[in-house]
């Protein structure tokens, strides 16, 4: 039978230690201790808020990262968060390459924790591709047995974890170990912890050369000054085997030890330049120096360089890293513009917000007495976290009067609104004015104990349009 397709081959990552080595377990430590550790810090809102300084508070429609607080009509912030973190990413990628891709993406994070698992348990790379070749024994089966055990374990924790920020931390551990968690809950981390077990386990560089749309438009942000992984072409070649006291005329600095292939992540060669799953992670630079150290000849022949300064170097002159030009100025300018206008709306962010929807049938009612009354939905937004009193006017209406009998015994002149929540009344305004064109009016919430104030602009319509 014709076969169309070569079955993927299973990549086994060559231990390794440098300086980029040391840089990537410490990233991984410090963005893991973040992930763990963020749902349990506390932030004193208040009797009436969470006291979780990170929280997406589904069922209340609230999103609580310290001091900062998204209500539902705030989607805006979020958006603007998103565009930050896109163009901040744009920025990065323009300057130093795919560094995010190599030491903080999630899917390298967690790849690295269990590779580094699966070679505690079975050995470094030979003994792993030896161990998965062999036959079956009791040997094996507890090695493989042991390793994804640890996996689940890991993946459980991620997937607890991240359930963690949508409900009160110390709450919901204490309730999972007394067995008092709900199905919902049960169902998420169950969920995250295979999708975890798989993509770190089974998938690894498949996701970030396959699943993941960074690396397929990640050249479009490259230009001739980006930082990127590069091997020295001018040097290192002829390639070829090297014997100590060998000489080193007519031919290049590269043994052809492919200790850069044994430790990439992802597989590839980078000798054969530039490609599409290289995440930037800088293991081969560190397999390669440690090489050179060897056979005492310099650093450097798999480096982190720009287009630019190599091919300064090559014909005998130096350029510098240029961290200014058009694409980077371009990114900087839209990121202090978008972070301008979330940092103006979050200084600005109002306390609390009137909503006005005027009554569509009817428009308007003409009373026994003559005057005109329109009917209005009002939504009063109580974004602090006390109980406050309001009384609401209406400007650019003669003799207006408010009615919420419809209410009970309240008042326009005190109008109550619980902490931290949304109040919805009906109300009915009156005027004695005479039939004409629609009037614009404009709606007045004072705080009835301080100088907080939300305005609305709506109309009052005295006749119907003809």
């Amino acid at each position: 039978m014709l076969q169309y397709f070569a079955k993927q081959e299973k990549i086994y990552p060559k231990r390794v230690w440098g300086k980029y080595r040391i840089l990537k377990w410490v990233a991984m430590i410090v963005t893991l201790g973040i992930y763990y550790l963020a749902p349990f810090i506390r932030w004193d809102r208040g009797p009436s808020a969470p006291d979780q300084a990170i929280l997406i508070d589904l069922p209340n429609r609230r999103a609580y990262w310290f001091w900062i607080e998204i209500w539902p009509q705030e989607v805006y912030i979020l958006t603007g968060i998103l565009i930050l973190a896109a163009i901040a990413l744009f920025f990065v990628t323009s300057l130093f390459g795919r560094v995010w891709c190599g030491y903080f993406c999630p899917q390298t994070v967690w790849t690295d924790l269990f590779v580094w698992v699966e070679r505690i348990i079975q050995g470094d790379r030979n003994a792993r591709k030896k161990l998965h070749n062999s036959p079956w024994t009791w040997d094996k089966i507890r090695k493989i047995t042991l390793t994804h055990f640890l996996w689940i374990v890991i993946a459980w924790c991620t997937a607890g974890s991240f359930v963690l920020y949508f409900n009160d931390a110390p709450t919901l551990v204490k309730n999972f170990f007394e067995l008092n968690v709900s199905t919902t809950v049960l169902v998420f981390i169950g969920s995250l912890t295979f999708s975890t077990y798989l993509m770190a386990g089974f998938a690894r560089e498949q996701v970030c050369t396959y699943m993941c749309p960074y690396a397929r438009f990640q050249s479009a942000m490259f230009d001739k000054d980006t930082l990127i992984i590069s091997y020295d072409a001018d040097r290192g070649e002829p390639r070829g085997k090297h014997k100590k006291g060998d000489s080193w005329k007519n031919r290049g600095h590269c043994i052809d030890c492919t200790a850069c292939v044994q430790v990439c992540p992802t597989g590839i060669d980078i000798r054969e330049g530039l490609q599409m799953e290289c995440i930037a992670c800088g293991l081969c630079v560190d397999a390669c120096n440690n090489i050179m150290d060897k056979v005492d000849l310099p650093r450097g022949l798999i480096r982190y360089d720009t287009t630019n300064h190599m091919e300064a170097e090559i014909k005998g002159g130096k350029e510098q890293f240029r961290f200014l030009r058009p694409r980077t100025f371009y990114y900087f300018i839209i990121l202090g513009l978008v972070g301008s206008v979330m940092i103006y709306s979050l200084i600005n962010r109002a306390p609390v917000e009137l909503h006005v929807l005027h009554d569509r049938n009817p428009v308007f009612v003409q009373l026994s007495s003559g005057d005109i009354r329109n009917g209005y939905t009002i939504k009063i937004l109580n974004k602090t976290h006390k109980k406050r009193e309001f009384s609401l006017n209406v400007s650019g209406l003669e003799e207006a009067a408010i009615d919420l009998k419809a209410v009970g015994n309240m008042t326009a002149e005190n109008i109550y609104v619980a902490a931290d929540s949304v109040a919805t009344y009906h109300i009915f305004v009156k005027s004695s004015v005479e039939p004409a064109a629609a009037r614009e009016i404009e709606f007045v919430l004072k705080d009835n104990d301080s100088e907080i104030s939300s305005t609305y602009e709506s109309v009052f319509i005295t006749r119907n349009n003809k």
